[in-house]
């Protein structure tokens, strides 16, 4: 259960259908310019498709547990994220909508059904549907246009930052200067000593969009830390698909 709650909300949580070359690297160097400028481009690069179906690699390493799994992600933009983990045989699966979220464990035969204050609960910090699809989409947690940021440069990256950071967490966008996505998003809560890293190592243009090869996902406490890499390995745009969803009789549920 562990593992599965940082797998959800990290996630918890894309190399077919017309890639072309890697988009990783730069040789474009950032100029100075405006931190409005930057949060302009890099909204204009969100992601335009309907709905995504990705077969994912994750690794996951908490000092404690090493697993390696295979996941199964369909999402319709701002309805739904469907996720079934699979090891030879169904680990779990998981629906969240932006009111909802639904999870059962085949292997321990339990279930966990309510709104989406489960995934605050779960992580102790405030998350809706939105940030979670952002996350996987290489977009910023919370929406630039509508903060007053400042820019700086650093490693040839734009970073923006709220003039007035929130609710006492520290965010920093590192926006790539060639095709304006997120290089990496951090999250630091300095009076717990606790920060969240998300970095894109790469991207690949399918099908007009550029998205996500991989995703790496760091979070540190105080004694502790939880480690997920994301591999995509193929990735399908705007196909039709279910996200049935049914939990099996008999399986015990988990209060939150």
């Amino acid at each position: 259960m562990r593992f599965v709650k940082y797998f959800v909300v990290f996630l918890v949580l894309f190399s077919s259908c017309n890639v072309k070359k890697d988009l990783t690297k730069t040789t474009i160097i950032s100029k100075k310019v405006s931190a409005r400028k930057v949060a302009r481009k890099h909204v204009a690069s969100n992601f335009n498709k309907k709905s995504v179906a990705a077969k994912l690699k994750v690794n996951f390493n908490n000092g404690k547990l090493k697993q390696t799994i295979s996941v199964s992600l369909k999402m319709k933009r701002d309805e739904v994220i469907w996720l079934k983990a699979t090891k030879f045989i169904t680990l779990f699966k998981v629906k969240i909508t932006p009111t909802s979220v639904r999870y059962y464990s085949s292997y321990a035969k339990n279930y966990i059904e309510g709104d989406f204050s489960i995934l605050k609960k779960l992580l102790g910090v405030d998350i809706n549907f939105n940030q979670l699809q952002n996350l996987l989409l290489g977009q910023s947690l919370l929406n630039v246009k509508k903060q007053k940021l400042r820019v700086t440069i650093e490693d040839n990256n734009y970073v923006l930052a709220p003039e007035s950071q929130v609710q006492l967490l520290d965010i920093s966008y590192f926006v790539n200067p060639s095709h304006f996505k997120l290089d990496k998003q951090s999250v630091v809560n300095p009076q717990k000593n606790k920060r969240l890293d998300i970095s894109y190592p790469s991207y690949r243009m399918i099908d007009g969009e550029l998205f996500p090869q991989e995703i790496q996902i760091l979070a540190k406490e105080p004694d502790a830390f939880t480690k997920i890499d994301v591999t995509v390995k193929s990735v399908k745009f705007d196909e039709n698909f279910n996200v049935y969803f049914s939990i099996p009789n008999g399986y015990k549920q988990i209060k939150s």
